[in-house]
C-alpha cells in the first residue's frame, strides 16, 4: 500500500480534499459544543486585544480618568471611551441576563451600543460589557461601578456568559444577541412559548418581547411593552395592542432613576441588525481560520509545501462562509417595515450617523430610510467593523470579490435582484471611496463608468 508521503502530486491533489474532509468531520464531531476553545481560536486561553483591555491599561497608566461619582457617571465615561452614544439606549425587562434578580418590568436593564462595543446596566448592579476582539469575537466582562475609589476599576472577564452567548443562540460562536420572549408579569420568560433570536429577517410582529419600545409604527403590532400570563392549557393571555405606538414609558414604570427615558424603536432595529451580522462575521472568520489550520496541519503532516491559499475542503468551507457574510451584508430577505414606516427618536439617528464615512456625493451606509426598510443603501455599515476589517485573508478576499461582482451586475444567480441598478451603483461608490483597504480596481472601475 502506498503511504501518503510517497504519493505523486496528482495522487496527493485528490487525496488532500478527502483527508481534510475526514479531519474536519472528526474535529466537528469531537468538539461541536466548544470549537472556539480549540486551536486555532482558543477563546478562553487567549489574551484579548479589545477596547476593554486597552481602556484598563490607559486607566492604570493615568492617561484616562473615569468619573466615579456614581454608577451613571462611570457608565457615561466608559461609554465615551468605547465610542458608544448615550442616545443608543434601549431597555429590556425580561429576566434574560446575568443579573436577573435586578431586572423586572419595573426596573428594566438599559443597553447601549456602538459599532464595536456593548454595555448594559441594571440599577444597583454591575456594568456588563462586551467588546469586540477582531479574531475572538465579543469578550464579556463585568465592571463594578461601586468599587471603592482606593481600588482601580477592573474589567473582570466573565466566560459564564457563554452559556447563552456561546451556543445555539449565537451559531456556536461567542456572540451578541437580541432575544424576543413572552415575558411573565415579573419578567420571567414563559419557556413553553419559546423565544426568537432576532435578526434582519425576523418579521416585525415577532420582535421585542420583553423589551420596552418607544416610537411610532402604525397599525402593525409587535410584542414589546407588555407582559403575558399563561393559562392552564399553556396558551397565553397578552394584549399586544396595549404596547403599540408608545412614546412615553412612564405609564409602565417609574422612569425617574434613568438618565434617558427612551427605548427607541430605530435603535432596537439597528441593534438587531448589528448583532446578527457581528455573529455571522465571527462565525465565518472562525470557520475560515479552522479550515486553514486544518489544511496547513495536514500539509505539514504529509511533508508538503504549506500553502496560504485554500484548496479542496478548505476552499469550499471558505466559499460557503463568504456567501453567508455577503447575504448578511446585503440585507438578503430583510423583513419589511409596517406600512407607513417607523418613527423613532431623532437624537439617536443624529448620533448614529454623526461620524459615518461618506462618499464624494454625500452618501453613507448609515443613511436611514425607515419607510420600507431600515437603511437607504442595503449594504451593512458593518463592513467598517473590527471583525470585518481583520477577516482572515482568504475569506476577506472571497467576500470582497463576491460583493463587487454582485454590485457590478456580474452575478447571474438572481438571489440579489431586489437591489436595483441605481442602488447598486450608490453602494459601489460608497465602498470604493470609503472602505479601508478597498481594492484599487474598485476606484478604477468607478472612473471608467
Amino acid at each position: 500500500m502506498t503511504s501518503p508521503a510517497s504519493k505523486s502530486p496528482t495522487q496527493l491533489s485528490s487525496f488532500l480534499p478527502l483527508s481534510l474532509a475526514i479531519l474536519a468531520s472528526s474535529f466537528l464531531t469531537l468538539h461541536a459544543e466548544d470549537e472556539y476553545e480549540n486551536a486555532p481560536i482558543r477563546y478562553s486561553d487567549t489574551m484579548p486585544n479589545d477596547a476593554a483591555q486597552q481602556l484598563e491599561s490607559l486607566m492604570a497608566a493615568g492617561k484616562v480618568k473615569i468619573d466615579r461619582t456614581d454608577a451613571w457617571t462611570v457608565l457615561r465615561d466608559v461609554m465615551k471611551q468605547f465610542n458608544i452614544p448615550q442616545e443608543s439606549q434601549v431597555m429590556v425587562f425580561s429576566k434574560t441576563s446575568k443579573q436577573n434578580d435586578r431586572i423586572s418590568p419595573q426596573t428594566p436593564r438599559v443597553v447601549y451600543f456602538g459599532d464595536n462595543a456593548y454595555v448594559g446596566y441594571c440599577l444597583g448592579g454591575s456594568i456588563e460589557v462586551a467588546t469586540i476582539d477582531p479574531k475572538l469575537g465579543p469578550i464579556f466582562y463585568l465592571l463594578d461601578p461601586y468599587e471603592v475609589p482606593a481600588k482601580p476599576l477592573h474589567f473582570q472577564r466573565d466566560n459564564s456568559c457563554l452559556s447563552c452567548h456561546g451556543g445555539p443562540f449565537t451559531p456556536e460562536v461567542p456572540g451578541v444577541i437580541v432575544r424576543s420572549v413572552y415575558p411573565g408579569p415579573e419578567g420571567h420568560p414563559i419557556m413553553s412559548q419559546g423565544s426568537t433570536v432576532v435578526d434582519t429577517t425576523t418579521p416585525f410582529t415577532d420582535r421585542w418581547g420583553g423589551w420596552y419600545v418607544t416610537g411610532k409604527h402604525g397599525s402593525i403590532l409587535h410584542r414589546g411593552n407588555v407582559t403575558a400570563t399563561e393559562k392552564n392549557d399553556q396558551s397565553i393571555n397578552i394584549d399586544f395592542k396595549a404596547g403599540s405606538n408608545i412614546t412615553d414609558l412612564a405609564k409602565f414604570f417609574d422612569v425617574t432613576p434613568y438618565k434617558r427615558k427612551q427605548s427607541d424603536i430605530v435603535a432596537l432595529m439597528v441593534l438587531e441588525h448589528q448583532t446578527s451580522v457581528q455573529n455571522i462575521l465571527t462565525k465565518a472568520n472562525h470557520a475560515a481560520l479552522r479550515a486553514m489550520h486544518m489544511q496547513t496541519s495536514l500539509q505539514r503532516e504529509l511533508g508538503e509545501t504549506v500553502m496560504s491559499e485554500p484548496t479542496g475542503t478548505a476552499r469550499r468551507i471558505i466559499d460557503h462562509a463568504a456567501e453567508d457574510v455577503v447575504e448578511a451584508l446585503l440585507f438578503k430577505d430583510e423583513a419589511s417595515l409596517p406600512e407607513g414606516g417607523i418613527e423613532g427618536d431623532p437624537a439617536f439617528q443624529t448620533a448614529f450617523t454623526k461620524r459615518a464615512p461618506q462618499s464624494s456625493d454625500g452618501r453613507s451606509l448609515k443613511d436611514f430610510q425607515l419607510l420600507h426598510r431600515l437603511f437607504k443603501h442595503r449594504c451593512s455599515y458593518m463592513v467598517y467593523s473590527l471583525t470585518f476589517q481583520h477577516l482572515t485573508a482568504p475569506l476577506k478576499q472571497t467576500v470582497l470579490t463576491r460583493l463587487w461582482n454582485i454590485l457590478d451586475g456580474k452575478d447571474t444567480s438572481g438571489h440579489f435582484d431586489y437591489l436595483t441598478t441605481t442602488e447598486r451603483g450608490h453602494i459601489r461608490r460608497i465602498l470604493a471611496e470609503t472602505l479601508p483597504g478597498a481594492p484599487a480596481e474598485w476606484k478604477k472601475a468607478l472612473a471608467s463608468k
